[in-house]
């Protein structure tokens, strides 16, 4: 339990925690680009003329624009929810040759978990003489480095240190680690994660079938289970944070594989090909959704993304105090990947531009204008009410303001129900109360963007309640036998059910 636990080689990556490889392809590089500015310049050119010339036009065509922007955005939710209906091809998950495999996992202010953890992992069904894992922890993490040092680990998992630098964010932790790598794949997950131990089994199977030889990276489910009661929990952010949780992963995230477009990376539960992330400089560590940004970065190289069936199941952030800042994170990210992708967006090809236009800016929209929205259309009944007059509500907003709470639902549902997760009348109903948070979560991750572009907002992750042992490893093996043939339902529902 000493320092041979700990990777020899981390004092040879010194120069690895101050160099950015990405350079001005990542998100470290500040300011717009050429195509940017003239991008701009143009529009506001455009605009300026427009009300020079016919001012009377514009706030009918602003209100006709975003109309028919959230009535497609909203099309194209319903159609991703149709595409990813279409039954999953079997998997073998005993396939002969199994490839050697990396799991990484980058720690902080974890000590809480580590047991937890460690004891999820060890139960991963996979060769030991093939399997390398790694916790990589930050050096002035004393706490959390005694707690992995003070656990039972499985030989084939250690502990690796990684070298003191900037910024302090997971990807960078990663990048520390890659070059220790000696797998022919690689995944990431999390401390709160608990995968199937048969994900690897499957991703690796899924690799050896690929004929095209462009498959680079293959993206498990991530579904959530029971939050926590009392201080910590909160039964309203927790549903429906696995509502929207099921709607990305079981519904979008494989609608967008079938139709073969690049996609938004989950940020746990990514397999991938060793030697293609070395090639494109594994993971932007100015990103704090690195996952986001490497999805369209690896689309950018040729590379194409897919989907698996074997899910990792997590446990919500739980309180507002714990939601808000992990959110915060992720439009933040989300805003850092938008702007580098946009520099010179003709890389991502018509179809990669789309589909970046379609997750992560409609991601970033929808967000920014859910609470005012909602505000508006509450402030109009209640005005109309107010004054005894029926509201007057135009054909256009209407539909609008219909399709789109429509396609939501439905895609939470569809999604909620291939994950085993409950989601009812009450839930939607409340769900416009979620919506809504998520534009103080884009407020907030703006001005975080401004302020402290590369500030990691940490999640805190608390030990899970324990479970009877029915509820644990053997149930994996019952739930995958009466697991019904559909895509991402690799499991009938998770362990437990949501709070």
């Amino acid at each position: 339990m000493g320092r041979a636990e700990i990777s020899d080689l981390r004092d040879r990556e010194q120069g690895a925690a101050r160099r950015d490889p990405l350079g001005a392809d990542g998100a470290g590089q500040r300011g717009l680009s050429a195509f940017q500015w003239l991008f701009l310049s143009t529009g506001f050119a455009a605009a300026g003329g427009l009300v020079w010339i016919r001012p009377d036009v514009i706030a009918p065509l602003l209100v006709v624009v975003a109309a028919m922007t959230f009535l497609t955005v909203s099309t194209w939710r319903v159609a991703l929810v149709m595409v990813s209906a279409r039954p999953a091809c079997g998997r073998d998950h005993a396939a002969a040759g199994l490839p050697s495999y990396t799991v990484l996992v980058a720690l902080h202010d974890e000590a809480e978990v580590m047991e937890q953890l460690v004891g999820r992992l060890a139960r991963i069904d996979y060769p030991a003489d093939r399997l390398q894992g790694l916790l990589i922890l930050e050096a002035h993490d004393h706490p959390t480095i005694a707690a992995a040092m003070a656990v039972r680990k499985p030989k084939w998992l250690k502990v690796f240190i990684a070298p003191p630098g900037w910024p302090l964010t997971k990807p960078r932790a990663l990048n520390c680690a890659l070059p220790l790598v000696t797998g022919e794949l690689l995944t990431v997950y999390d401390a709160e994660d608990e995968p199937d131990p048969l994900q690897l089994r499957e991703a690796a199977a899924r690799f050896a079938s690929d004929d095209s030889g462009q498959l680079a990276c293959l993206q498990a489910p991530l579904r959530i289970r029971r939050g926590r009661k009392g201080p910590g929990g909160s039964p309203f952010l927790d549903r429906q944070f696995a509502a929207e949780y099921a709607s990305l992963f079981e519904t979008a995230l494989p609608g967008m594989a079938r139709l073969g477009l690049p996609f938004p990376l989950g940020g746990t539960s990514n397999h991938f090909r060793v030697d293609v992330l070395r090639e494109i400089g594994g993971w932007d560590a100015f990103n704090v959704t690195e996952d986001a940004d490497l999805g369209f970065r690896l689309w950018a190289r040729g590379w194409r993304l897919d989907v698996i069936l074997r899910p990792t199941w997590e446990t919500p952030p739980g309180h507002l105090s714990d939601w808000l800042p992990q959110r915060t994170r992720w439009l933040k990210g989300y805003m850092q990947t938008w702007g580098v992708h946009t520099r010179r967006p003709w890389r991502l090809g018509a179809r990669g531009a789309f589909a970046l236009v379609m997750t992560v800016g409609a991601g970033i929209v929808s967000a920014s204008v859910n609470g005012p929205s909602l505000a508006w259309v509450t402030a109009t009944v209640l005005v109309a009410a107010v004054a005894g007059l029926p509201p007057q509500t135009p054909a256009l907003a209407l539909s609008v303001l219909i399709l789109g709470a429509a396609s939501a639902w439905l895609s939470c549902a569809i999604g909620a129900r291939r994950a085993g997760v409950p989601y009812g009348p009450t839930d939607m109903l409340l769900a416009p109360g979620y919506w809504a948070l998520q534009s103080l979560a884009a407020a907030h991750a703006a001005w975080r963007l401004a302020r402290e572009p590369f500030a990691w907002d940490k999640t805190r992750h608390r030990r899970d309640a324990p479970v009877a042992d029915t509820a644990t490893a053997p149930a994996y093996a019952a739930l995958d036998e009466t697991a019904p043939n559909r895509l991402s339902a690799g499991h009938a529902a998770a362990p437990q059910p949501v709070a």
